[in-house]
């Protein structure tokens, strides 16, 4: 008999928190009509992690989830032989979609299921796996009160960005940082600091998009200084993916490794949307084709 696929899902998080009690059965079927048996795990976000670890060993492992929860998947698998097939079930799954996968649960099953694995590039700061992005400076600030909303008032996401950016703003905090892309080190002042894995469109109607995930680079940009309103207002549009980075960033360049320091013995930043705070200095590298993602 053929092995039972294992399907890891963070059930905390989107579209499995709002499935509650009919996940486990949702999930099985679109499997089972994929013509593929599914050993669906939910699992709360903190259990994710070894649960990948463990089921990776048998060779493809399914997780269903955000951004966050494939960024805690590519952290267990970068440099092994394992596959990942995806399930985003997150608000904005950025990597499924820069990869062209199915968002519909069915279809994205089946190809999680029969497709063929393809290696990408994945980004990593001071041992920290990352598939999206990292940012310094306002946008964690403002997750960190956003997620205190969320999780205090239950308000949606959308609703919590407003007060998220005053509070963010309300010290008007623009960063002093010291970055080398490999060319020298230079200063910049700046309210955020954004490192992408991969290079990020700039062209209208594809922003904040990546045409690959192979390309084997870094792409780095900065906001630039600027009022308070102007600030607010950029603020409360990155908070639900609707940054215009050709008006609100400036492109420092691209790189394979860069490295980050401030005045400070560390600094707090965001990698996929998850908040932490690292040791300064920074030290990003790219890592090429590390990471065996299944795709259509």
């Amino acid at each position: 008999m053929a092995r039972a696929l294992p399907v890891i899902v963070n059930k905390n998080g989107g579209t499995a928190a709002k499935l509650g009690d009919k996940l486990d059965d949702t999930l099985t079927n679109a499997f089972r009509a994929a013509g593929t048996a599914a050993d669906v795990q939910a699992l709360d976000g903190g259990e994710v992690g070894d649960a990948i670890a463990k089921a990776a060993k048998t060779g493809r492992v399914v997780v269903a989830g955000g951004d966050g929860t494939m960024a805690c998947a590519a952290q267990q698998l970068a440099g092994s032989d394992a596959e990942l097939g995806l399930l985003p079930l997150g608000t904005l799954n950025h990597l499924a979609r820069d990869l062209g996968l199915p968002t519909d649960l069915d279809e994205a099953a089946k190809v999680a299921a029969t497709g063929t694995a393809t290696a990408i590039d994945v980004a990593e700061v001071n041992g920290h796996v990352f598939v999206n992005n990292a940012s310094i400076g306002l946008y964690p600030a403002m997750v960190r009160t956003r997620e205190g909303l969320q999780d205090g008032k239950g308000w949606p996401k959308w609703l919590s960005a407003i007060p998220a950016a005053y509070a963010a703003l309300d010290r008007f905090p623009h960063h002093r940082l010291r970055v080398d892309l490999g060319d020298g080190e230079r200063s910049i002042v700046t309210p955020l600091l954004f490192v992408g894995n991969n290079i990020y469109s700039l062209d209208k109607g594809d922003l904040g998009q990546r045409g690959s995930l192979t390309d084997g680079r870094l792409s780095v940009y900065a906001v630039a200084r600027r009022s308070r309103l102007s600030l607010l207002w950029f603020a409360a549009r990155a908070l639900v993916g609707r940054a215009q980075r050709d008006a609100d960033f400036v492109t420092l360049g691209e790189c394979e490794r860069l490295n980050v320091s401030s005045g400070s013995d560390s600094i707090e930043i965001a990698l996929d949307g998850e908040v932490q705070r690292l040791d300064s200095p920074l030290e990003f590298r790219i890592r090429p084709g590390a990471l065996n993602v299944v795709v259509g």
